[in-house]
């Protein structure tokens, strides 16, 4: 099952949205953090997420397998008068116990639905390059946009490029 949390709902569901970042930082997501991840820094992140959820500038689509959380993704909306056609996927995580059985893809759907929602035609993200989400982008129709070379660092140092993908949807 996939809904949308409240700010509400973070504070409620805190401990597995903690659990879910640690487990995609450390299975070496992409995903601005580096192993190993602070406890407290996690806290700091989904509470400034429950803020941008609470002022309405970001969604939090959340899947559950039973009670247990097992996926979320966030569309943080732009706001200016100019972009507010637009909005950008980030933080696509799956726990690794629920991968490879199209979780990912589904998350993805319900983004996108919830993008429509909200009258947003244009979808952005970016990912490291190589890494298992970029096939999952260009499965649900993502075009490639370019590349940056040196983005993004990983655990041991080493910089890697990031694809940059858009979508338009209706």
């Amino acid at each position: 099952m996939i809904r949308r949390l409240t700010a509400d709902d973070v504070m409620e569901n805190i401990n597995g949205l903690c659990a879910l970042l640690s487990d995609a930082v450390d299975s070496g997501a992409s995903i601005g953090f580096l192993p190993p991840l602070d406890p407290i820094e996690a806290l700091a992140y989904w509470d400034s997420v429950r803020l941008a959820v609470h002022d309405g500038s970001r969604i939090l689509l959340a899947a559950f397998s039973g009670a247990e959380l097992a996926g979320t993704v966030q569309l943080d909306l732009c706001m200016r008068a100019n972009g507010r056609h637009r909005a950008e996927v980030t933080k696509l995580m799956v726990h690794r116990g629920a991968r490879r059985k199209g979780l990912g893809t589904a998350l993805m759907a319900a983004v996108e639905e919830a993008a429509r929602a909200e009258g947003r035609s244009l979808l952005v993200l970016d990912t490291r390059k190589g890494d298992p989400s970029e096939a999952v982008y260009r499965g649900t129709g993502y075009q490639v946009a370019g590349e940056i070379p040196n983005y993004a660092r990983s655990a041991n140092g080493e910089l890697h490029p990031t694809v940059l993908f858009y979508k338009q949807i209706e």
